[in-house]
């Protein structure tokens, strides 16, 4: 997709993301044989609902219909939710993957080493994030500080017997 088009395309649709609470993280137009396919990422603190995805999509197919930046060809328009395997790239992604274990690629630099780190985050801030370690073998977790700036790469893993806040709650 052309910058210009990609530019036009977030140009006219963040606003109507954005006016129902959402992020707009992604626009992805590809070619799969003789149609094309654009794809559009929303994500919020909340997550983001089926129908919310199918309203937006109705909304979205509309504005697009009453604009030009698509052109004549024919396109399948999907709207969904970022996967649980996106990796993490921005502040906001950190804030709403709080209490879920993430596995971290870390880059080296001042007293950082590089290597890999899987931990829960408890905290996310401007500068960074407080994590819990957990223990090997027995023993008790960490508390471990990082900055943004010391992450090479970050994405949410995947637990299946993690208890909901709401279970522990109760």
């Amino acid at each position: 997709m052309s910058t210009t088009q990609s530019d036009r395309l977030r140009g006219l649709l963040e606003p109507l993301v954005a006016a129902r609470g959402m992020d707009l993280e992604e626009i992805e137009l590809s070619r799969a044989g003789k149609r094309r396919m654009l794809r559009i990422i929303v994500d919020s603190d909340e997550g983001v609902e089926l129908d919310a995805c199918a309203e937006l999509s109705r909304e979205v197919s509309d504005t697009l219909d009453e604009s030009d930046v698509m052109g004549e060809d024919e396109y399948v328009l999907e709207v969904s939710s970022p996967g649980a395997d996106r990796p993490l790239t921005e502040r906001r992604h950190y804030l709403r993957a709080v209490g879920r274990l993430v596995k971290f690629q870390l880059s080296a630099g001042g007293e950082q080493e590089a290597g890999e780190l899987v931990a829960r985050i408890l905290a996310a801030d401007d500068e960074g994030l407080d994590l819990e370690v957990p223990g090997v073998k027995g023993r008790k977790a960490t508390a471990r500080r990082i900055a943004y700036t010391d992450i090479a790469k970050a994405r949410v893993e995947i637990e299946f017997n993690r208890k909901d806040k709401k279970e522990e709650e109760a």
